[in-house]
């Protein structure tokens, strides 16, 4: 399936040609050679000059505050793997649409709830006029101002906010979508796998119907009986379909003024309640890997909700064996699971010890969320060994650890991981709720772990490189960032690359957004990289030493 924007996404099950719109007119249909490269002068052993010099600019303004921030702003910065979506648009933009729809907000709790406004509650319109009110409203559904204290800790706070906002949250998703997508793209981000929660009531009426069975195979035989999770399949695309028509007019796709993120290729991962009961979880795990077999705007599903909570700990070893059980009906179907969310004290010691292992050895993942607890593991040090022989991806959430789980700095297993070759993607995870964005992540990690710009690119590409996103890779060597011999004779990110290359790139929408990048990190560097040393010879095409 070739690669489409937002803008066209609701479409895309009629669909089965199109040239990846990423490129544009004049990269799709580019077939004269350019000039060749110069392989022969090549050097691996350091970066080029352009990098170099980015690099120095870099270790310049590290204590210059704004324009550091120009220049993480700036940075090329791949894609936003860990992304929820009603976490991630803006507390704000939650509180508007609850203003605008009459919705409620509880005096004592100040959770939100369906007109009319009677007993202990207050309109949300309040908050227009009342600057005190709404102050309370944006720090009880956000960490804004957070402080640990008379006896909620900032775990419990930030879990606490989805359900505060949750009656909102789901009212107007398109325009959530617009804005997160939006945001992204003006960070210089080029892909977004975006967590939902797709048809979740007529998914749980159905597992209610049909009962659990232990028997999994006989279970999803049950589900998928007279046509019982084929409506719901139906039910979570027609959903999608509206929320898309949503987001267009909510971003103006339509108009000669779209915002952004009508550009932006997202695709979407469906979240799985590990704090349901069995027939839910299992029914939920079904519905994800079908829609993901069905509707290209679908790609994986994730389990959500605190992997410390009751159910989540008794039930974890069971919703790996499910998952392990769909991964080889549905092999083609990749995974994503939220595993090591947990630091001691949180947990008995006893449950920090397998559940990373598990989601590798037993459901097979392709990528774990956080992973923060994986010194905690048993034999911690084969897993790591062993998830870089698998390529098993961590995404990384810096201001999310720090903020539910207290971990920063050198505690933090983001070092680790890179230590051990263990492919790593910086994330938001819950930017709206958290107060951040993906341009203060990469700051964050450059910053606490001195970090230069090679590593700052290394860790954009392997983002791109370990999406879901459907297509061969640019790359030939994920390892060393090295281009496919189709583009192998053209400058990487050239708007007008040769007839095999151009003719490579629009046949893959993983490529083409690889590609893209790669001329988002030539003008970067031009504007950064100015003051390079004369030193580096490599270019472009030149393996990155050392890269992840």
């Amino acid at each position: 399936m070739i690669d489409m924007p937002l803008s066209d996404l609701s479409f895309a099950r009629r669909r089965t040609t199109r040239l990846a719109p990423v490129l544009g007119a004049a990269l799709a249909l580019a077939l004269t050679p350019t000039q060749p490269s110069r392989a022969a002068e090549e050097d691996a052993s350091g970066p080029t000059r352009a990098e170099a010099g980015v690099s120095a600019y870099l270790r310049g303004v590290r204590d210059r505050p704004e324009a550091l921030a120009t220049f993480f702003r700036a940075l090329p910065k791949g894609a936003d793997l860990h992304n929820h979506l009603s976490g991630a648009a803006t507390t704000e933009l939650l509180l508007r649409i609850a203003v605008e729809n009459g919705y409620c907000i509880d005096r004592t709790t100040l959770t939100a709830s369906a007109p009319p406004c009677t007993g202990n509650t207050r309109p949300a319109a309040d908050t227009v006029t009342d600057a005190g009110f709404r102050r309370q409203v944006i720090r009880a559904w956000s960490m804004q101002d957070f402080t640990p204290g008379q006896g909620e800790s900032s775990h419990d706070h930030f879990f606490a906010t989805f359900g505060r906002f949750g009656a909102v949250s789901g009212l107007q998703p398109g325009r959530l979508l617009a804005q997160v997508s939006t945001s992204a793209a003006k960070q210089h981000q080029f892909y977004l796998e975006t967590m939902l929660t797709p048809a979740y009531s007529a998914v749980a009426a159905l597992a209610a119907k049909v009962g659990y069975d232990g028997d999994l195979a006989r279970l999803r035989d049950k589900l998928l009986a007279d046509g019982g999770m084929d409506a719901v399949v139906q039910q979570a695309m027609s959903q999608t379909d509206s929320m898309l028509e949503e987001f267009r007019t909510a971003a103006h796709c339509d108009t000669d003024r779209p915002e952004a993120g009508c550009a932006l290729p997202v695709r979407f991962i469906s979240q799985v309640s590990r704090g349901g009961t069995p027939d839910v979880v299992f029914a939920q795990m079904l519905l994800g890997v079908e829609l993901a077999r069905r509707d290209p705007r679908f790609v994986s599903l994730n389990l959500v909700q605190p992997e410390d909570g009751p159910v989540s700990l008794a039930d974890y070893r069971l919703q790996m064996r499910m998952l392990n059980y769909l991964r080889g009906v549905y092999p083609d179907v990749p995974l994503t699971l939220h595993a090591g969310e947990l630091v001691p004290g949180l947990v008995k010691p006893e449950d920090l010890r397998f559940h990373i292992r598990d989601a590798v050895l037993t459901a097979r993942t392709d990528r774990i969320g956080h992973g923060v607890d994986i010194r905690h593991e048993d034999d911690y040090q084969e897993l790591l060994r062993l998830m870089a022989r698998r390529h098993v991806l961590v995404e990384v959430p810096l201001t999310s650890n720090a903020q539910i789980l207290g971990v920063t700095g050198p505690a933090h297993p983001f070092p680790l991981y890179r230590r051990y070759d263990v492919p790593v993607a910086l994330a938001t995870d819950d930017a709206g709720v958290e107060r951040t964005d993906i341009s203060r992540e990469y700051q964050r990690a450059a910053l606490t772990y001195q970090l230069d710009y090679g590593v700052l690119k290394d860790l954009a590409r392997t983002s791109v490189e370990y999406g879901f996103l459907k297509g061969r890779s640019l790359w030939r060597d994920r390892n060393g960032y090295q281009v496919v011999p189709e583009c192998a004779g053209d400058h990487l990110g050239d708007p007008t690359p040769g007839k095999r290359c151009a003719q490579f790139l629009a046949s893959s929408a993983k490529g083409a957004v690889e590609w893209k990048q790669e001329d988002a990190f030539r003008a970067f560097e031009r504007k950064f990289g100015a003051r390079a040393p004369r030193t580096a010879s490599r270019t472009a095409n030149a393996p990155v030493e050392g890269a992840r």
